[in-house]
């Protein structure tokens, strides 16, 4: 398996214009399509009261729920025109645009045109808009780190015995002595405070940092799998500023990213169709390090994506 089989094509998306109904309905059916084939397993799963080790994450984890990703966002700058755009007049941070709004933007009066309240959403966003903007500059300026090894995991089930199970449906792939020697052999040295907090406490004074909320923005870097999978949470974060189509780009990176993280992890995945990458041999570490690499190639450029689509808000936040 090569880092390449994770990395997913650009979606181009729709520069800032005016959508007629035909096209943005388009967009948004594509929208509930991409989302669904994720969304809708999980669903089923949750239906039937059973689990997921990998796949349930997205959507356990973070706070963000299927019905709020499905719901389709052309983001800051785009102009929705057409009778079924007036449904998203009463939306949040949307606004129906007035006779003067719309000759500004050379449509004819009386037009039925909705578009992004950037305004009203700077107003009452503004702190999550500033930290966002500080997370994600602050981590593109530092070096990536890459000797982890994903042993944040492990960490999380070291001498799990003398504490509450973490996953009490999966087994430990070379059991917990095993597990308890590989945390053990190795350096410890996570930079995420989001993986840091998930420690058992034994493994604590084991890592070379102490990551907490507050040096959380001085901790960061691009090489961290966490790190990159939060992309996703900064991005749906800001809806509906952010166009779903970078958001759910978001989602994607996010996916793969678990994938790989939970095929370092010490759990026994097989049967769930993720093989192991054997990260307690050289050659494990030198193939999560590949991984990690490619990640984090393609992270800085969803990255830089995000933050561009974030520079209007900015500049749009009360002094």
């Amino acid at each position: 398996m090569r880092p390449a089989s994770f990395l997913a094509p650009a979606v181009e998306q729709p520069s800032p214009q005016h959508l007629p109904q035909e096209q943005w309905l388009g967009l948004e059916a594509a929208h509930h399509a991409r989302v669904s084939q994720y969304a809708d397993p999980y669903l089923a799963r949750r239906s039937a009261g059973r689990k997921h080790p990998v796949e349930d994450f997205l959507f356990t984890y973070y706070t963000q729920k299927p019905g709020q990703l499905l719901r389709w966002h052309p983001g800051d700058g785009v102009i929705l025109t057409g009778e079924r755009a007036l449904e998203r007049a009463d939306w949040k941070f949307y606004h129906r645009l007035d006779d003067g709004q719309l000759a500004t933007a050379g449509l004819a009066p009386g037009t039925p045109a909705v578009a992004f309240d950037r305004d009203g959403f700077a107003s009452q966003r503004a702190e999550a808009v500033r930290f966002t903007g500080i997370i994600l500059r602050g981590t593109a300026m530092r070096p990536a780190q890459f000797g982890c090894f994903g042993l944040h995991e492990w960490a999380m089930v070291y001498r799990q015995e003398k504490f509450e199970l973490r996953h009490e449906y999966l087994q430990l792939r070379l059991g917990g002595a095993g597990t308890d020697t590989v945390v053990e052999q190795n350096r410890i040295r996570c930079t995420h405070f989001d993986a840091f907090r998930f420690y058992t406490p034994d493994a604590v004074p084991l890592n070379e940092l102490t990551p907490t909320r507050e040096n959380q923005r001085a901790l960061e870097q691009p090489g961290c799998l966490h790190a990159n999978m939060d992309l996703y949470k900064w991005a749906y974060k800001l809806t509906p500023a952010l166009p779903s189509e970078l958001v759910m780009d978001c989602f994607e990176l996010s996916w793969r990213i678990r994938a790989m993280d939970m095929q370092a992890s010490p759990y026994d995945l097989e049967e769930w169709g993720y093989p192991p990458i054997r990260i307690e041999t050289p050659a494990g570490k030198a193939e999560y390090v590949e991984y990690q690499r490619a990640f984090a190639a393609e992270s800085h450029m969803l990255r830089a994506r995000v933050l561009e689509a974030v520079g209007p808000l900015l500049d749009a936040l009360p002094a």
